[in-house]
């Protein structure tokens, strides 16, 4: 169907007719009363309620976070509580998590096999920590915090210019001494021994809930 234009009818306005009403046209230009505010002094707003609106994004400047660590996750249980506080993190912070080959290690292996299979980890390891980042190892002799101390410590390390922050998890026989060299912080989760795997979901939630407390969002104690 093809709908014909209509032709604008030309109208001629007496605006001398009495019963013409003649609209107002505005300028752009407000003309002011002796009630009106001046354009110097401040204008308040009273009685008007405006709606509060939040808008929950990641924000330009968020932190990078790298998590590196040897070994890769067999576990589904275990991998998808990585996927899923992986996408509560991404409200947050830029997070990678990167995961290097593990070596081989046999039963009751000498401290001098050990050490070569721990230099050889740290050399894959080592490849993805930048020179700009702050690094931070997990150790089982490291400082213990609680979360509001780890929140407090991420949120200062921003503060202080920090946009890349990399975590650092060893494998079953823990890291190397070319690692621990490059190392700006140690932490400790516990005294006790925790295999590997399961500390990714660990430190996932840990961050999660410092940048929970940082925005001074409710959180599970």
């Amino acid at each position: 169907m093809f709908w014909k234009k209509r032709k604008k009818e030309k109208v001629k306005y007496d605006v001398a007719s009495e019963n013409l009403a003649v609209p107002e046209v505005h300028t752009g230009e407000v003309e002011h009363t002796e009630t009106d505010p001046q354009p110097d002094e401040p204008i308040t707003y009273e009685n008007v309620a405006i709606p509060e609106i939040h808008i929950r994004r990641k924000p330009e400047y968020a932190m990078k976070i790298t998590i590196i660590t040897v070994g890769k996750i067999k576990e589904k249980y275990l991998r998808d509580a990585i996927a899923e506080y992986s996408k509560r993190l991404s409200r947050y912070c830029k997070l990678e998590i990167i995961e290097v080959a593990d070596e081989k290690t046999v039963e009751h292996a000498s401290e001098a096999v050990e050490d070569s299979i721990r230099s050889k980890e740290a050399e894959r390891i080592l490849k993805y920590v930048k020179e700009d980042a702050y690094v931070i190892t997990l150790e089982i002799n490291g400082e213990q915090l609680t979360s509001e101390q780890l929140a407090a410590k991420v949120e200062q390390l921003g503060i202080q210019g920090t946009s890349h922050l990399v975590f650092i998890i060893g494998g079953s026989i823990g890291l190397g001494k070319e690692v621990l060299g490059k190392s700006d912080y140690a932490l400790s989760f516990s005294k006790m021994t925790f295999p590997h795997q399961l500390m990714r979901v660990i430190l996932l939630e840990q961050i999660y809930r410092s940048y929970r407390i940082i925005n001074g969002e409710p959180y599970h104690k």
